[in-house]
């Protein structure tokens, strides 16, 4: 018997269940959205890029560095193109819903959680891949600076 799926966070179940009660048609403008949300990298990163992660599974150059506060919170940054809209719009609302959250909360987001925001018929089933790897990526990083 496997154990039933942790919940998501309040500000990424909030994110899924707009994606998944908006129609078609607005999911894919709402991913845009997203992207145009998504902070600049900070300076410190943006000049020292050796810091930041790369994502080789997806299709587009993706980085990502994730760092704890005193709080013992994760602060995500992520470098991804411009001309990677579908991409970007993920990374996001990975920043916008896990950003500040406890290592904790982000390693028991599920998986595939991504699966349920209503973009399959959407996105092509490779760029669902990299979503997926970008989110592996982030939970390595954010279990090993626990370790």
């Amino acid at each position: 018997m496997t154990a039933p799926a942790a919940p998501l966070p309040e500000k990424l179940q909030n994110i899924v269940g707009m994606f998944k009660t908006v129609p078609k048609a607005m999911r894919l403008q709402a991913l845009l959205e997203y992207s145009r949300k998504l902070p600049p990298l900070p300076e410190k990163y943006a000049e020292h890029p050796e810091f930041l992660k790369p994502v080789p599974e997806c299709t587009s150059p993706f980085f990502l560095v994730t760092e704890q506060d005193d709080a013992g919170r994760v602060n995500l940054h992520f470098k991804v193109p411009e001309d990677a809209p579908t991409v970007r719009g993920y990374a996001g609302i990975l920043h916008e819903a896990l950003s500040g959250e406890t290592p904790e909360t982000i390693l028991n987001v599920p998986d595939n959680f991504y699966m349920d925001m209503g973009l399959t018929e959407l996105i092509t089933p490779m760029r669902l891949r990299g979503m997926g790897a970008i989110l592996m990526r982030l939970k390595r990083d954010v279990a090993g600076a626990e370790g």
